[in-house]
């Protein structure tokens, strides 16, 4: 079974704690603070594996979480970072984050790796927030938490050749034929309901990977019944193999099955109907698919489209158009697959640091930097409390308080904590 697509949760591991320490040796009675570090959490890191083909491992595995990181220690000691979490994804695999729908990853080459989770950074041990007027700090910072998020894997197919065409034409007897794959065959609309590959070895130098694509019917690019399903799994593969019938025993026109595909093809995406097509004019072993044939090429080939006439159930012209196919794939330039126009690759760092809104007089304060930092606070400390104070100032949050009118005695809420603005 094909799947391509899943929706995992992914955690990267919190950062170690620094912790409160001093010297405490012989003959050195009031030694300064000595408090290590904590270390960094794992990051989850996607990385495209050759030798995978499907997301189907993710259907029976949806959580993964990284190391995170130790504690500081006494001496300085900086506490072990967490390892990292590497998941193995195929090539072709879009990350996408499942709450904004952004592209986090888009994972084509074998050996591509991205970070998708980041993990927390370790805390700072108390040796950090000495000064001269504060020799002896009783506070030390927490460590950040991870990175946590929902995403969405979608698999692309990276086939080099792709059949496409309308329901029960063909498309699964013609796998079948030339390679090793064993489509589900049988006499009704869609009958392929997911991509099925299949390796086409023509010797020992010359394979290609071929595709089964589901087929789809007028209206595919709005979604049509299978529409979205299909269109997405064609838009990597370099050559298309247009299986068109032409035996009309089911009432249709081969011309018109023709111009509507690549009509839905153009209408989805300008570059699907520029890939290099080839024609397989398929059943000319059932009586009366003369005309239709004729009147295929005809048309086909004055587009500049070369046809073969073909019967995928007595392997007739098979091997013809296996070879031609071949030698098609070996006069296109192997380049990385074309995105669509829309798509960008987002990152954390292009997050915004906080966000001010107001609910029922309260100035509310979010964002992911707001976060880290109430994370690493001990409240309960005075010196950890000035420490808080002096950050957001120096990050601009005062300054954003004031801008939007916020008084004396007014209330903000930072990440779950709430305190009273005082100049």
């Amino acid at each position: 079974m094909f799947i391509d697509t899943a929706k995992i949760y992914v955690k990267a591991g919190n950062g170690g704690n620094g912790i409160v320490s001093f010297r405490r040796e012989k003959y050195i009675p009031a030694g300064g603070p000595d408090g290590g570090d904590g270390g960094k959490g794992g990051d989850i890191v996607f990385v495209v594996d050759e030798g995978a083909n499907t997301l189907v491992d993710f259907r029976y595995k949806r959580h993964y979480k990284a190391e995170s990181g130790q504690d500081g220690g006494s001496s300085n000691k900086t506490g072990r970072s967490g390892e990292d979490l590497i998941i193995k994804v195929p090539p072709g695999t879009i990350v996408k984050d499942a709450e904004t729908g952004r592209v986090l990853a888009d994972l084509i080459k074998p050996g591509q790796t991205a970070i998708i989770a980041r993990g927390g950074k370790g805390g700072k041990g108390n040796q950090h927030f000495a000064t001269p007027t504060r020799q002896a700090p009783v506070f030390s910072q927490r460590g950040e938490p991870g990175e946590e998020r929902w995403v969405i894997l979608e698999l692309k197919l990276l086939a080099d050749v792709g059949l496409v065409g309308y329901p029960n034409v063909g498309k699964s007897t013609i796998l079948a034929s030339v390679s090793a794959a064993k489509p589900k065959i049988a006499n009704y609309p869609f009958t392929t309901l997911n991509p099925v590959l299949g390796v086409v070895r023509l010797d020992n130098e010359t394979s290609f990977v071929l595709a089964d694509i589901p087929g789809l019917i007028e209206g595919a690019h709005q979604g049509v019944g299978l529409g979205h399903e299909f269109l997405r799994h064609i838009e990597r593969t370099k050559v298309l193999i247009h299986v068109v019938d032409v035996s009309g025993v089911e009432g249709r026109n081969p011309v018109n099955d023709f111009e509507q595909i690549n009509k839905e093809l153009k209408e989805y995406n300008p570059k699907l109907a520029q890939k290099h097509q080839i024609v397989a004019a398929n059943k000319v072993d059932i009586t009366g698919s003369e005309k239709g044939l004729e009147e295929l090429t005809r048309y086909a080939e004055s587009r500049g489209y070369k046809v073969f006439p073909i019967s995928a159930a007595t392997n007739r012209g098979l091997r013809e158009l296996m070879y031609h196919t071949a030698e098609v794939l070996r006069q296109i330039p192997d380049e990385t697959p074309f995105e669509e126009p829309d798509i960008a690759v987002y990152t954390v760092e292009e997050e915004k640091p906080f966000e001010i809104t107001k609910e029922n007089n309260v100035y509310v304060v979010t964002g992911s930097w707001a976060k880290k930092l109430v994370s690493s606070i001990n409240f309960n400390d005075h010196e950890s409390l000035q420490y808080f104070q002096r950050a957001i100032k120096k990050k601009g949050i005062v300054d954003a308080l004031e801008e939007m009118g916020i008084n004396e005695g007014d209330t903000v809420r930072i990440e779950g904590f709430e305190f009273e603005y005082v100049r």
